[in-house]
Formats: structure tokens, C-alpha cells, sequence
């Protein structure tokens, strides 16, 4: 049991960590104290939800279905591609789209961040490769009881990294007070957006 809670900790950690649009949002929300809670705890739980539903099944149904990934995977791209862009956009013009004052941040209602969220998280079909499809293709050879174990472990890290990353990027606030730096992160935003797009891509083209 031990085991399968380490692996699920390992693979749930080795895709969530790598920095992708909905890391850096709650990163931004992050810097900006913009309610965090809520923000860190929608992605997790729409990440609990996912990785359960991939583990307990369908990831392997999906997995076996070339298709089904090739669409996941151009619609991620596409998408992907769309976000950097914008935040290239931004970079170049100075204007960075996460550079808000904090007047502006406290007017942010709670609902606009929360749909703000589930956008950011549910709109994004690179999610759903991460979480149903290669998570739970890999859980799909494991027994039941595996099966549980390797869950646990997947959501701990979602949880761990989410709540982390939310409440620990306050701590960056100094550095991001110049606005040179916010250019920096809409740089490093859109070129890991292309990057990402870019391995989706030829992850179609190699299936062909």
C-alpha cells in the first residue's frame, strides 16, 4: 500500500509541478492575496475529482482510445497557444495582464475569481490528459485496494502543491512590486504555453 501511495505521489507530482496556466494563475492570485482559500482549494478539488475519475476507470477507457487523446490533446494546444499569446501580448506592451494594483484587487468580487478558476482549470484540455488520462491510465493495471492507495498519494501532492504554491507565493511579493518583474513572468508564461503546446502537438504527430 505504502507503495502504490508513493508512486501516486511521484506521477501526481512529476505533471502537476511543472509549471502550466493553472499553476501560474494561482500564483498570481497568490501574489495579489486574492482569495487565495478558494482559488487553491477549486483547483484541488476539481483535481481530486478528475484524478478519481481517470484512477477509478475511464483514464484507461480513454487511453485506449486514440482519438479521444488526439482531440484532448489539439483542443490543449490550441488553448495553450491562445494564453501565451495574450501573455506575450502583455509583455510586449508593457502592460502585463497580471499587473493589478491593489485597489483593483480588492474589488474583485469572490464570484468573479471563482469563475475566473474553474475557467482557468475546466476549459483547459491539458488538464484532463494530465488527470484522467495519463494518471489514470497508469492506475488502470492496479487492483482495487491499489488503485485507493495510489489515489491517495496523487491528491495528497495536489493538495500540498496547490495550498503551497497559493499561500507561499506572498512571500515573492517584494520582488513583484517592480513591474519589470511582472514583464518577466508574462515572458516565462507564454513561452512555457507554446512549449507545452508545442510537446502536445507532436504528441498527435507521433501517434499518426
Amino acid at each position: 500500500m505504502l507503495a502504490e501511495i508513493l508512486r501516486g505521489a511521484m506521477i501526481s507530482g512529476s505533471l502537476i509541478i511543472a509549471i502550466g496556466a493553472q499553476n501560474l494563475f494561482v500564483l498570481k492570485q497568490g501574489l495579489l492575496k486574492n482569495h487565495i482559500f478558494f482559488v487553491s482549494a477549486i483547483c484541488f478539488i476539481c483535481d481530486f475529482t478528475l484524478m478519481s475519475i481517470g484512477i477509478m476507470g475511464v483514464g484507461t477507457f480513454i487511453s485506449a482510445n486514440p482519438i479521444i487523446t488526439n482531440i484532448l490533446a489539439i483542443l490543449g494546444a490550441l488553448f495553450l497557444i491562445w494564453y501565451g499569446f495574450n501573455a506575450l501580448k502583455s509583455a510586449i506592451k508593457g502592460t502585463s495582464s497580471m499587473q493589478i494594483e491593489s485597489q483593483d484587487t480588492k474589488n474583485n468580487s469572490l464570484l468573479k475569481v471563482v469563475l475566473a478558476t474553474l475557467a482557468v482549470t475546466l476549459l483547459n484540455p491539458h488538464v484532463y490528459l494530465d488527470t484522467v488520462v495519463i494518471v489514470g491510465g497508469i492506475a488502470g493495471t492496479l487492483t482495487s485496494e491499489q488503485k485507493i492507495a495510489f489515489l491517495i498519494g496523487a491528491v495528497c501532492v495536489s493538495f500540498i502543491w496547490f495550498f503551497g504554491i497559493g499561500y507561499g507565493a506572498r512571500l515573492l511579493t517584494p520582488l513583484f512590486k517592480q513591474k519589470r518583474m511582472w514583464v518577466i513572468l508574462d515572458c516565462l508564461v507564454g513561452l512555457v504555453m507554446f512549449y507545452i503546446a508545442y510537446r502536445l502537438i507532436m504528441y498527435v504527430i507521433q501517434g499518426i
